[in-house]
């Protein structure tokens, strides 16, 4: 989170390290910033790692700030920590950055996807996110009205189902070209990518993956209650996620909800 992209050279013998190359980054100074690997414990028991990255100068340990957690959690994709430059406009006005690496992915090996992340134990990616953030607040990196959420893709699938599950668990949730829409999706064959994704979610034509998937489905599940300032973006060419979902999510959730968020 805090090194450029490099090619480092390891004597497997020694475990020395030598940095042939690194990636230019005008004005960083890497000694501004500092990074850990904590653990949040979920519901069940299962440690989930979650990867931080702050600013030293203005950051106090045991004093909640501002802090924005990030969640993907399908397809057995890994969020490793990586380096990115915008996430330093964050982290240089003393905003924390976290990464949860939640089941769904495949961080902590395939189980943790196969296992533990799709088909019938999929809630366990939303619930994992929701525990990783509570445990943030109990451990004094954040509190609920410092916190925003985010995700893209079926990572929005993920802020989507949180937002309704907990919608006091942050102030903001950002939600890029959401899967929010699972039920109509899912259910019809003749979208290219459908069939694909019924390897990933399950096939809600049958009956026990149509009972599942309904508990999460984001659309499927807006209820009256105040919702957090969510901000939601589309892709009028998305190949992926037609933009019709998250227009149809943001329709509902303006009829249904019971704040005054726009």
């Amino acid at each position: 989170l805090v090194d450029p992209e490099s090619v480092v050279d390891v004597d497997l013998n020694t475990l020395e390290k030598v940095v042939r190359k690194q990636k230019q980054v005008p004005n960083y100074d890497r000694s501004l910033y500092s990074t850990c690997v904590i653990h949040a414990k979920a519901r069940d028991g299962t440690e989930i790692p979650v990867s931080i990255h702050y600013r030293k100068d203005l950051h106090k340990e045991g004093r909640p700030e501002p802090l924005m957690l990030y969640g993907y959690g399908s397809y057995g994709a890994c969020m490793d920590p990586r380096f990115r430059i915008a996430d330093l406009s964050l982290v240089d006005r003393g905003v924390v950055h976290a990464v949860a690496n939640i089941r769904g992915g495949g961080e902590m090996g395939m189980g943790w996807y196969e296992d533990q992340g799709k088909y019938f134990t999929k809630m366990n990616t939303f619930t994992d996110f929701i525990d990783v953030a509570d445990h943030l607040v109990s451990q004094k990196w954040t509190t609920p009205d410092q916190m925003a959420i985010h995700g893209r893709s079926a990572g929005g699938l993920l802020i989507g189902a949180v937002v309704n599950m907990r919608p006091d668990l942050c102030k903001v949730a950002l939600a890029g070209v959401p899967f929010v829409d699972v039920m109509c999706t899912m259910r019809d064959p003749s979208i290219p990518l459908t069939i694909l994704e019924w390897e990933e979610w399950g096939n809600p034509n049958e009956r026990d993956y149509y009972d599942y998937m309904n508990q999460y489905s984001p659309v499927d599940n807006v209820t009256a209650q105040h919702y957090p300032a969510i901000f939601v973006t589309a892709g009028l060419h998305d190949p992926r996620v037609a933009y019709w979902e998250p227009a149809k999510w943001v329709a509902k959730l303006r009829d249904l909800k019971t704040d005054d968020n726009l």
